[in-house]
């Protein structure tokens, strides 16, 4: 029986064909393999082993449900009933009701529909976090190292909100960090 969160009166967000869920114990291994694949643009220091994520699933993911206020919700992305992505709100802020976003998605989908993919993660995230959760503002803090998010981003009206300069390191060079945020249109 899929888990559900106590924090939110709608289970699942659906668009007919994409749609997220809690996320589920079954997909944690693909969940692990992209993470490894593209983590680059993650705040993951190292690979992650299926030890490291069946850990992870146990200690911190199982105590979300329950949780009247959790600091993250997350979900699996579904195109019919296939995995193809995992993500949700991270960083929540209850008290300023603001949330930084996550996604990821399967890597081989990332070159012909990464604009497609993100923008419906869009629309089904912000389902849950402007309309189920009443959050004011969504956000999302990423290495400047993809141009094609922020194209999808400002298409689904997401604005610079700010740029850490030389933020990070990739590859032995500083980096920014780009946060791009939108506030609740329903407000």
């Amino acid at each position: 029986m899929p888990r559900e969160y106590t924090v939110l009166n709608n289970q699942v967000f659906s668009d007919g064909v994409y749609s997220l869920v809690p996320i589920r114990e079954e997909d944690r291994y693909d969940i692990m393999k992209w993470r490894n694949e593209q983590i680059y643009h993650l705040r993951q220091s190292k690979p992650l082993s299926e030890e490291d994520q069946d850990h992870y699933f146990s200690t911190v993911v199982s105590k979300l449900f329950d949780q009247e206020q959790p600091n993250q919700i997350l979900f699996s992305y579904l195109k019919g009933d296939e995995c193809i992505g995992y993500g949700g709100l991270v960083h929540i802020n209850w008290t300023d009701k603001n949330a930084e976003l996550s996604f990821i998605m399967e890597t081989a989908l990332e070159k012909e529909h990464f604009n497609t993919i993100w923008s419906t993660y869009l629309t089904l995230i912000e389902r849950v976090a402007f309309k189920d959760l009443e959050l004011h503002k969504l956000y999302v803090y990423a290495f400047d190292l993809r141009p094609h998010l922020y194209v999808a981003l400002e298409k689904n009206n997401y604005f610079q909100d700010a740029r850490l300069r030389d933020h990070c390191f990739f590859e032995g060079k500083a980096k920014d960090v780009v946060i791009q945020s939108k506030i609740n249109p329903l407000r």
